[in-house]
C-alpha cells in the first residue's frame, strides 16, 4: 500500500512539473503564433501616445480636469500591465503632482 502511494506521489510530481513547463512555453509560443505580441505592442503604443497627448496638452499649466486625470491613471495602469517601459513613469510622476480641476 505504501508503494502505491509513493508511485502516485511521483506521478503527481511529474505531472506538475510537465504542467509548469507547458505554461512557461505555451504563452510565448501562443503570442508568437497568434501574433499577440504585435497586438500588445500596438496597444502599448496607442496607450503611450494617449498619455503623452494629455501630458503635453496640460504641461504648461500643470492643471488637469478630473475626468482626464482619471483616464490618464487608467491608461497608465493598462500600459504597465502590458509591460510598458519606464519612460512613461517620469511623465506619470509629473502628472500626479498637478492640480486636478473638478
Amino acid at each position: 500500500m505504501l508503494e502505491i502511494i509513493k508511485i502516485a506521489a511521483e506521478i503527481c510530481g511529474s505531472l506538475s512539473a510537465v504542467a509548469a513547463l507547458a505554461v512557461l512555453f505555451i504563452k510565448p509560443l501562443r503570442e508568437r503564433v497568434l501574433g499577440m505580441k504585435k497586438v500588445m505592442d500596438g496597444q502599448k503604443c496607442l496607450l503611450r501616445a494617449d498619455m503623452l497627448r494629455t501630458y503635453y496638452k496640460h504641461k504648461d499649466s500643470e492643471k488637469i480636469r478630473q475626468y482626464e486625470y482619471e483616464n490618464f491613471l487608467t491608461t497608465y495602469d493598462a500600459y504597465k500591465a502590458l509591460g510598458g517601459n519606464s519612460f512613461i513613469e517620469h511623465i506619470y510622476s509629473e502628472v500626479t503632482e498637478w492640480e486636478v480641476e473638478t
